[in-house]
């Protein structure tokens, strides 16, 4: 039978830290307290208690405050070895530091418990937040597609409607761009799921970044019709070990992210090489780029800059992002100089020349 962890025992643990901590600070200043006088070992044992309560629960801090009153005054108050106290001022000392030392305790741990009290209300909030924020992102892209399916396929079925196979064409073009976006929808939501999870591993083999870069553009070729594209990968390069999938569809989120927020007829261009052990592939376009307080935001989940165009979700580029970590990689996004915005992808990875397989 299995038992999770009893709080009574951590309690226990507690106890024993604190009083352990109080003893060994008593400890050190047994020999020092000829040198820096009784009262001065009371302030040192005052503040062991006041760091204890940082940490500890407000019991086994009463009970250090309670202990170190204790020794204190065994140990330190004159006379020594006994309880007894010599005179009116060490007694009135005595009562002091340990109402001090106990009411330290309280409030500091009253302080601790509020603080953590405001850090949840704060983390429901947020996390409201987020939740209207996602739903309502949601609720508008999946009934935009739905709603398009269903409209256009219904005026398909209608028995007294004739169509011409012109108008045929545009209503089945209409339901696969909805069905395509609705497909985009759901694999963004279930690759944020699997990050979420921590259940992505990339499933690493030989990938040609030829082949890599120009899948993920080809996959776009509706969207990045009315853009001129170009693609730069450095010649001879090597064959690396990477997730071909998962930095596909990074390099797809991002592409994908420049035809909806760059104009018609912008230039966007994909660079790709190999330096000092790491695949570096750059995507640039020179369209308006990013506002400057959406740079350090733009791989939050379901953030959206504020004016950005109706529809999205704000998954893509924190998906991206994800998939980067996952290989141990990095990713960052700045404005060039003359317009547009940089994307900068750099991933570690393992490389074997086109020949070694060639000759095997």
């Amino acid at each position: 039978m299995i038992f999770g962890k009893n709080p009574s025992s951590k309690n226990g643990q507690q106890y024993v830290v604190s009083l352990s901590a109080i003893i060994a600070v008593a400890l050190a200043c047994y020999p020092l307290a000829g040198v820096i006088g009784y009262r001065s070992v009371a302030l040192l044992l005052l503040f062991a208690v006041s760091v204890l309560s940082l940490r500890m629960s407000l019991y086994p801090v009463l009970a250090a405050a309670a202990a170190s009153a204790l020794i204190w005054n065994f140990f330190f108050i004159p006379p020594h070895f006994t309880f007894h106290i010599g005179s009116v001022e060490d007694g009135l000392m005595f009562a002091m530091y340990f109402i001090v030392a106990l009411l330290n305790g309280v409030f500091t741990t009253r302080i601790r418990r509020a603080e953590e009290q405001a850090r949840q209300k704060e983390e429901r909030a947020n996390a409201a937040k987020l939740y209207d924020t996602m739903f309502n992102s949601l609720s508008h892209e999946l009934r935009t597609p739905i709603a398009t399916i269903w409209a256009a396929s219904d005026n398909l079925l209608a028995e007294d409607e004739k169509w011409s196979d012109d108008d045929r064409h545009k209503l089945n073009l209409e339901i696969h761009a909805a069905a395509e976006r609705l497909n985009r929808l759901v694999d963004n939501l279930l690759n944020m799921s699997r990050l979420e999870s921590g259940t992505i591993q990339p499933k690493k083999d030989w990938c040609d970044l030829n082949e890599l870069v120009f899948t993920a553009v080809n996959r776009l070729e509706n969207e990045l019709r009315n853009r001129q594209v170009t693609v730069k990968v450095a010649p001879n390069l090597p064959l690396f070990r990477l997730d071909f999938g998962l930095l596909e569809q990074a390099i797809f989120n991002i592409l994908y992210n420049a035809s909806i927020y760059t104009p018609e007829h912008s230039a966007i261009a994909v660079d790709a090489d190999y330096v000092d052990n790491q695949c570096i592939i750059t995507i640039t376009d020179n369209g308006p780029g990013f506002r400057q307080e959406d740079l350090e935001r733009v791989f939050e989940k379901f953030y959206r800059s504020k004016g950005s165009k109706p529809g999205g979700t704000g998954l893509g580029l924190s998906i991206v992002k994800g998939f980067l970590d996952a290989h141990g990689g990095r990713i960052r996004v700045e404005n060039k100089s003359g317009g547009g915005a940089m994307f900068t992808l750099q991933i570690p990875a393992e490389s074997k020349p086109i020949s070694t397989f060639e000759e095997g």
